[in-house]
């Protein structure tokens, strides 16, 4: 089993940066799967916003953040990183971090390739 617990939401205007933590615990994931963020707005699904692969050296946006975030990876610490800059309105949602079961270390864009979930964290970007 493995705990996910995000850090590093807020409020913030139009133009802003936050940067999301997810820190990991119980298995030991730092060495043995790809990391994903998603979110979800109110009313609407959960969509992909971007992954990291098992080492690092391969990651994945979707469209509408590619030039604005960034995802990274620090296994000596277990914790995955979403720096979210030029926020937009639109990037207001609960952000939840993901990992991919044990041993699948490529990158995924849809919800039903990650087992573990973290319980969320609120961004707001008011205009």
């Amino acid at each position: 089993q493995v705990h996910l617990v995000e850090s590093g939401g807020g409020l913030v205007q139009a133009g802003g940066s936050l940067r999301l933590s997810c820190a990991a615990s119980g298995r030991t994931f730092s060495i043995d799967a790809a990391m994903g963020w998603f979110r979800q707005a109110p009313g609407k699904e959960r969509e992909f916003v971007a992954a990291i692969s098992q080492s690092g050296g391969s990651t994945d946006y979707v469209e509408s953040v590619k030039g604005r975030f960034t995802i990274s990876r620090d296994n000596a610490k277990d914790t995955v990183y979403l720096q979210m800059n030029s926020l937009k309105p639109e990037d207001t949602a609960v952000y939840y971090c993901a990992a991919r079961p044990p041993g699948y270390s490529a990158t995924k864009d849809t919800v039903g390739e990650y087992d573990y979930w973290g319980q969320g964290t609120q961004v707001t970007v008011s205009s």
